[in-house]
């Protein structure tokens, strides 16, 4: 068989080195090493012209190849990839098909090989994933049904300043409505860019947050003052549960998104990483494919909302067979001779107190939304209806099922 299998630079080394020694012929060598004269002869003409490197193996790969990428479309997605490291080949190619038409662009795992081989990705170590859930944001079938809103957590400018992004994007369509830099999470810095939002958009019919302030409260109710304003306005709001923010999963999304291109590295001062902000959100709204809208903009599928923002609040209406009582400065209430505390974030608002199907509870909702529940036999408020009580319920009827069967 032609070579040994050792190395096959070695024993072309040796026949070489043996030939130049002129002991045996060239025919004899052939026969020791167990190759053909023409292999001979181009070795032999391989080491008078390269020495040693050229015994090595050659690429076989053709020089031109028909199918191959040309360079200039290369030069193109590369110098996108550089201006958007953030995207991935998915993205590049909807953004180059949208924009470049009349190219014939590679398709999305060419442009990642290419990506790749310039240097541009890393590998990502892949770890396990639990199987995804429909419930979060699953109601929501048109733009401006959920809304969401959070903050995506602080970081230190330059010089010093705290920087806390508020962020509200639309939950159908993934615009984002509202990224704006606060130094204090508090409701006077946060209530006007809802309202601001509200202006310019319209209302939705719920918006979607985490559990902290100024979005929820500690108290039975979990209503804050910012929550009250939305429900007077009719959109209701909605909390995920707590340690679990998957449940407002592509808003989390969205924000990995934000820091990796506008606060690695932060700017120097909060009216610079404001400029970062604006800019990332036009791109994100009207240049940036998303996978989950087929390739598409956010800006292409979503539109401002009918409800118009009123120019004054609302005030809450109940009907007049309804029990109505008034919440007190000190969040307290007076019922069937009893005072009781609710919650001072509805101080000066009106309730309604309504029976239930479990004749020891009466139900107290503030608008449409039940917020908190009177036992009767104690006078005391829960957040909740224990649930044994359903539990007496389905007994005593499935009881009375077998005596009237």
């Amino acid at each position: 068989m032609p070579w040994k299998e050792t190395c096959a630079v070695k024993e072309r080394l040796k026949f070489v080195l043996a030939f130049e020694q002129e002991e045996y012929s060239l025919k004899e060598l052939c026969r020791l090493f167990g190759i053909s004269r023409p292999t001979a002869y181009k070795w032999l003409a391989r080491y008078d012209a390269a020495g040693i490197e050229g015994l090595r193996d050659r690429s076989r790969a053709p020089h031109h190849h028909p199918n191959a990428t040309d360079d200039g479309v290369v030069a193109r997605i590369v110098a996108l990839r550089r201006q958007r490291p953030t995207w991935g080949p998915k993205k590049l190619r909807a953004w180059l098909v949208r924009h470049e038409p009349d190219t014939s662009w590679p398709a999305a795992s060419t442009i990642g090989v290419l990506v790749r081989e310039h240097g541009l990705s890393h590998p990502r170590s892949r770890s396990r994933r639990a199987v995804p859930s429909s419930r979060p944001l699953a109601h929501c079938h048109r733009a401006n049904s959920v809304w969401a809103a959070d903050f995506k957590g602080w970081f230190r400018t330059g010089n010093g300043r705290r920087c806390e992004p508020l962020t509200i994007s639309d939950g159908f369509s993934r615009y984002l409505l509202r990224c704006n830099g606060l130094e204090r999470t508090t409701l006077a810095n946060v209530e006007p860019l809802f309202e601001a939002t509200f202006r310019e958009y319209g209302l939705p019919h719920a918006i979607r947050t985490d559990n902290g302030p100024p979005f929820a409260a500690p108290s039975l109710t979990g209503l804050s003052r910012l929550s009250v304003w939305w429900i007077k306005l009719g959109i209701t709001p909605e909390r995920i549960r707590p340690g679990h923010p998957e449940e407002n999963g592509r808003h989390e999304r969205l924000h990995l998104t934000l820091k990796q291109e506008t606060a690695t590295p932060p700017a120097h001062d909060l009216r610079s990483q404001q400029r970062r902000f604006n800019h990332f959100r036009h791109v994100y709204n009207q240049e940036r494919p998303h996978e989950a809208l087929n390739q598409t903009t956010p800006a292409e599928h979503y539109q401002p909302s009918a409800r118009a923002y009123p120019r004054r609040v609302p005030s809450i209406e109940y009907d007049t067979t309804e029990e109505v009582c008034r919440v007190y400065d000190q969040g307290c209430f007076y019922w069937r001779g009893r005072l009781l505390f609710l919650s001072e974030t509805l101080q000066n608002e009106y309730i309604a107190l309504q029976p239930t199907h479990h004749e020891r509870y009466y139900a107290i909702r503030f608008a449409w939304m039940t917020i908190a529940y009177i036992d009767l036999r104690t006078m005391k408020l829960k957040a909740k209806m224990p649930k044994r009580t359903h539990q007496v319920d389905k007994q005593s009827a499935e009881s009375v099922n077998h005596v009237t069967g």
